[in-house]
Formats: structure tokens, C-alpha cells, sequence
């Protein structure tokens, strides 16, 4: 029998954190509740997680100094749920390593949806890749510990990021438009939202030429979408 998938709730606020774990439960998931910044970090450090809920003002170390933290250590999807109502917020927050972003006050069959349909396609791309190490020019990704280096050196990616870089892996000569990957990555309907693609693609590529600055991995192909570059 497979072991319920645990979701750590990173919220000062009682009722809100108490309300989230009850979505959770509700869902056949395990909640963990943190009431500060500080608190998560033991969390983090203590296991693995299959999600973290993450509000952006916290106590102590802030929400957005502990995403920066999570997306440096872990591919563990993060949603964010803030009362921020700013665009540059949000913007921020997807930049640094954020999956998703949820506006308070939120609606409950919304976040009980949003929390499905990422773990799903988390656990779906990790699932769908049968191969434990797969190999492309000085990349290599290793699916069981969902890792990515280049050249032995391995990149800090968002799980996101993972989830694109293991489709391109996938098939590296196979054109994915930008539908396929919103479609395979983010499990909704591609309503032409170009700003969330170029986005993830864009972190991706910094990495990988931070990693490698002589050598390019993903090329564009204008009109139908990406590929891994031959």
C-alpha cells in the first residue's frame, strides 16, 4: 500500500492553517502545520515532502527567504497562499522557485483542486519516466533522486523546472509547443499564456548557462516551440 502523500502548511495565522489541513484531510493527504518561518526549516530538514502551502508574511525568516531556501534544496512543489495582491509579487515569487500562486481569501474547492492537480503531475512525470538515469550531451538526470547536473555539477531546479527539463529529456529531439508543456507540466488547459512558459524557460536556461557557459541546451524554434539544441 502506498504511503499517503504528506503536505506541510507554512501559515502563522491558526485558522487559516488550521483550515488548509482540514482541505488536506479532506483530500487523503497528510498536513503538517508550521506557524513560522523557522519552524518550516526544521520541517524541511527533518523529511521529505511531497507539496509545501506556503504564506508569504511570516515571523521570523519570511516567505520569500524560505522559497529561495526550498528551491535551492528540494524540487518539492510550493504553492504559494498570500493576501499580496501585487503582479510584482507574484512575478517574484514564480522567478524565485513558486509553482503557484493563491490570493487569500481563497476558495476552498480551488485550493483542494490546485493541490491535486500538482501532485499529480508531479508524481505523474516522475512516474512517466521509466528510465532511472537518463543522458544528454554533459546532462544527465537521475529520476529516482529527481536531480539534474551538468557535467557532475547538479542545478538547484524548482519542481517545475524538473518537470520541464524531464520532458525535453525525455525525447530530446522531439519540438514541444508551448501547449504540450503547459498541458504536461501544469495539468490544465494551454490558454495562451505565454508569460508562465517564458518564465520557467527562461530560469532554466540561467541555470544551465551558469552551469555551462560554453555550451547551450535549449533552442527555440520559432513558431512551434522548444527542444533540447543538437
Amino acid at each position: 500500500m502506498n504511503q499517503p502523500m504528506s503536505i506541510l502548511v507554512v501559515e502563522d495565522d491558526n485558522e487559516i492553517n488550521q483550515l488548509l489541513c482540514n482541505i488536506i484531510r479532506k483530500s487523503g493527504y497528510i498536513p503538517q502545520s508550521a506557524f513560522s518561518g523557522t519552524e518550516a526549516m526544521i520541517y524541511l530538514e527533518k523529511q521529505e515532502w511531497d507539496l509545501v502551502l506556503l504564506d508569504l508574511m511570516l515571523p521570523g525568516i519570511t516567505g520569500e527567504e524560505l522559497l529561495v531556501k526550498i528551491s535551492e534544496k528540494s524540487p518539492v512543489p510550493v504553492i504559494i497562499i498570500s493576501a499580496k495582491l501585487e503582479q510584482q509579487a507574484k512575478i517574484d515569487a514564480l522567478r524565485t522557485g513558486a509553482d503557484d500562486y493563491i490570493t487569500k481569501p481563497f476558495d476552498i474547492e480551488e485550493v483542494s483542486a490546485r493541490i491535486d492537480s500538482h501532485l499529480r503531475r508531479f508524481h505523474r512525470t516522475n512516474d512517466s519516466i521509466k528510465s532511472k538515469e537518463l543522458r544528454y550531451k554533459d546532462l544527465s538526470m537521475n529520476t529516482d533522486s529527481k536531480t539534474v547536473s551538468v557535467n557532475g555539477a547538479e542545478l538547484t531546479l524548482t519542481a517545475r523546472e524538473y518537470a520541464i527539463m524531464a520532458l525535453l529529456m525525455s525525447s530530446p529531439r522531439k519540438v514541444f509547443t508551448k501547449a504540450n508543456l503547459f498541458e504536461s507540466v501544469w495539468n490544465e488547459d494551454y490558454r495562451g499564456d505565454d508569460n508562465t512558459i517564458n518564465v520557467h524557460m527562461s530560469n532554466i536556461r540561467s541555470k544551465l548557462a551558469n552551469a555551462n557557459p560554453n555550451d547551450e541546451y535549449i533552442e527555440t524554434i520559432w513558431g512551434m516551440g522548444y527542444r533540447l539544441k543538437t
